[in-house]
């Protein structure tokens, strides 16, 4: 009774009469507003959006492929975006799902997305028509907009490959040969590699496998074959990939197949049985670790494939470029790793500068596909080229890994979303063969070329059902095609361009007051995933290639991702405020966001109302990724955004009202908006039920007067919360 007590008078303390309390309804205050709009209509149809999200999921780079031209992180689906976009301009009565399927053509209003990221809003919203603006903080995240956005003649784009291609493919190609036993030559896929610690008590070189199968299916359970790799000799068994007991058909020595001398953070010595932590042994080198060449992968004349152990001849070829890239002048940028919460596990592994995360042939290979496309005329042609770069960079590296057959072969460095050093990492043909993963040759047509594709002829996903399976159909026509000259200015833009890319904080912008029609975007989580740590990466051989800017990292001090509550709290109402400013009176502020802590709902709820906000509606929609590493990883994953739909505080908006009143109605629109996934055959999580919850419990908070009330009594609440997110959990079928 006490906890009530407090969390009425918290609340009421500072709130005006109750007045505007029968105004309210299952969305605060929508029925009040003549020009209420689709997105916060109740019946907004997230069920079956998250359908066709579903859809996109599974292969984003295939189903958009505009914003997957370069690396980013946390990418939004198109799909969902365009719905947001359609229901944000029409009124509310809308049939969004058919307007989803219809062409639309918005009357070019102005979209701004102050955390453009990979360009979702900027993207969906010229394909509706609408002059769109956007800013990062981060100018990795520019530098992909811009390239994806702009206009690029696929002839002329092919042309520069097969230029580049004739001028430095069979000196790359080179360095990836081997010789067969019967003195074939033939081209190289993969090679296996292996980090080596020494003993700390008698020296010995320690193996880091965890275990001795280093290649499998990717649905092992149907595909049952494996390689192993003897302990003893080196030689490649086939096995089964559960097999606990091999006998090597080289030196006829029995081992297991699972048990290597890495177990978690200890390794064991084979000579000398000690056990000793690797972090440890790894420091004691002054360095990263070294790495062993232990097997390839080859590309047989008849298009099948074979794993051999490596040779004389492989360390050989492999020296020969160690020489090479010693004689280069400048070939690679030498910056070193700042300190931070992404980047420390990677120092602390002894790794002190980007350029060792590749070994000496891969930073031979790929400065002299630096070199070639840095003298490149056409500025345009060029920076798209560097994008294919950093494309290859992320799948061209010491921290890759052998995902198996059956699947794209290269498990890319940032699938962790971590800088996470691979004890056994996979060195891929850096040029690439018809076969491979990863390469600069398969990247153009799987990136550069789909993007233009796709940049010509937008398509959308319609779920249709086949052979009781839900699949998906391409739908042409409906949107206009991309290819714009981007401004860089604004006074440029102010004058009838299309869009307007800018790199800084989005806190401070140079757009006119009251001049922007929606706010649409996905703004940083509260988490400790930097962006900016992990886009060095890209940015040092970007500044390489391309000059500029002597800084060599892109963090920043106004960041808003942070893993500090107050402080993201604070630098995200700065950016709401900004929002604020350049909002037109009757203009909507709309994001999707997430989170599974309570801190990051009271920072959203707090940067709102102190920029002068209130939260007009929530919706779930399926989020992100449905295959995303970190969402498998996760104990209790969250597969739901929230669509929070915010509009102008005005005067008279407050409402007075107990907690009791708050949260009985945010139990029962979220246990609504749960039953209608249920309804659609999708099951939640309980912390997919908590995000919706959290949602409609700030939605009705955002009308309090002040914003320290509308937080106290979010504080106060935490419990009850916890007991309505289980009723609400058990009470699906």
């Amino acid at each position: 009774m006490r906890m009530r007590s407090e969390l009425n008078e918290s609340y009421q303390d500072q709130t005006p009469s109750p007045s505007a309390a029968a105004a309210t309804s299952n969305h605060l205050a929508t029925s009040t507003l003549n020009d209420a709009r689709a997105i916060e209509d109740i019946g907004f149809p997230f069920e079956q959006l998250s359908q066709i999200a579903e859809l996109e999921s599974w292969r984003k780079e295939v189903s958009r492929p505009i914003y997957h031209l370069h690396k980013w992180w946390a990418q939004r689906l198109g799909s969902v975006f365009r719905a947001i976009l359609i229901a944000t301009f029409k009124p509310k009565g809308t049939d969004v799902l058919s307007n989803f399927y219809q062409v639309v053509r918005l009357d070019r209003p102005v979209v701004f997305d102050p955390f453009m990221g990979s360009g979702t809003t900027i993207g969906e919203a010229l394909k509706l028509g609408a002059r769109a603006i956007g800013r990062d903080i981060n100018p990795v995240a520019h530098f992909a907009v811009r390239n994806a956005i702009a206009v690029h003649f696929r002839s002329k784009v092919t042309e520069v490959f097969k230029a580049i291609e004739a001028d430095v493919a069979s000196a790359i190609r080179e360095f990836y040969k081997a010789r067969l036993p019967d003195g074939r030559i033939v081209d190289v896929l993969y090679y296996f590699w292996v980090k080596v610690v020494a003993c700390p008590e008698c020296g010995s070189a320690v193996d880091l496998f965890s275990s001795y199968v280093f290649a499998s299916h990717a649905y092992s359970s149907r595909h049952p074959d494996a390689k192993a790799l003897c302990p003893q000799c080196g030689s490649i068994n086939s096995i089964r990939y559960d097999a606990e007991l091999a006998v090597c058909a080289g030196c006829q020595q029995a081992f297991n197949p699972q048990q290597g001398p890495a177990r978690g953070t200890k390794a064991t010595c084979r000579s000398c049985s000690a056990i000793f932590p690797i972090l440890a042994a790894v420091r004691q080198q002054g360095g990263p670790p070294r790495h062993r060449l232990y097997a390839k992968l080859v590309l047989l004349k008849d298009g099948s494939k074979l794993y051999l152990p490596s040779d004389e001849i492989d360390i050989g070829l492999y020296e020969q470029a160690r020489r090479a890239l010693a004689r280069r002048a400048d070939a690679y940028p030498a910056v070193e790793i700042q300190p931070g919460y992404n980047t420390n596990q990677a120092i602390n592994y002894g790794y002190r500068h980007w350029h060792e995360m590749f070994n000496e042939r891969q930073l031979l290979c790929l400065s002299l596909l630096a070199e070639r496309i840095r003298n490149i005329p056409e500025r345009s042609l060029r920076e798209l080229f560097v994008c294919l770069f950093s494309g290859a960079l992320e799948f061209n590296n010491m921290f890759t890994s052998f995902k198996g057959e059956g699947t794209g072969a290269v498990r890319h460095m940032f699938s962790h979303h971590i800088l996470k050093p691979e004890r056994t990492p996979l060195e891929a043909n850096l040029w690439g063969t018809p076969k491979s993963s990863g390469a600069f040759s398969t990247l153009f047509k799987s990136r550069v070329l789909k993007a233009i594709e796709y940049s010509e002829n937008p398509f959308e996903l319609r779920p249709i059902r086949e052979d009781g399976q839900i699949r998906s159909a391409k739908i042409y026509g409906l949107s206009m095609p991309l290819g714009h000259d981007v401004s860089e200015d604004y006074t440029k833009y102010s004058s009838g361009c299309d869009v307007y890319l800018s790199t800084g904080d989005s806190s401070s912008t140079d757009i006119a007051s009251e001049s922007v029609d929606a706010v649409v975007t996905d703004p940083p989580f509260f988490d400790n995933v930097h962006y900016s740590e992990l886009a060095d990466f890209f940015h040092v051989w970007q500044r390489h290639i391309l000059g500029g800017p002597t800084a060599f990292t892109t963090r920043s001090a106004n960041e808003v991702q942070t893993g500090d509550p107050k402080v993201f709290a604070e630098r995200l109402s700065r950016v709401w405020h900004e929002c604020h400013r350049v909002l037109r009176p009757n203009g909507r502020l709309v994001f999707t966001y997430h989170h599974s802590r309570a801190e990051g709902w009271r920072a959203v709820l707090e940067s709102l109302m102190v920029a002068g906000f209130n939260i007009t509606a929530c919706h779930p929609v399926k989020s992100e990724m449905s295959v995303a590493q970190p969402k498998h990883q996760a104990k209790d994953p969250i597969d739901l955004d929230i669509i929070v739909v915010c509009r102008k505080r005005r005067p008279g908006d407050a409402v007075s009202r107990d907690f009791q009143q708050i949260l009985n109605e945010g139990t029962s629109c979220s246990g609504e908006q749960i039953a209608r996934f249920n309804r659609a055959r999708r099951l939640l999580s309980r912390n997919d039920v908590r995000v919706i919850l959290m949602a409609h419990v700030i939605r009705g908070l955002s009308w309090a007067s002040s914003e320290k009330s509308a937080v106290s009594v979010l504080d106060l609440l935490g419990k009850e919360l916890e007991i309505v997110i289980d009723r609400l959990f058990d009470r699906q079928p």
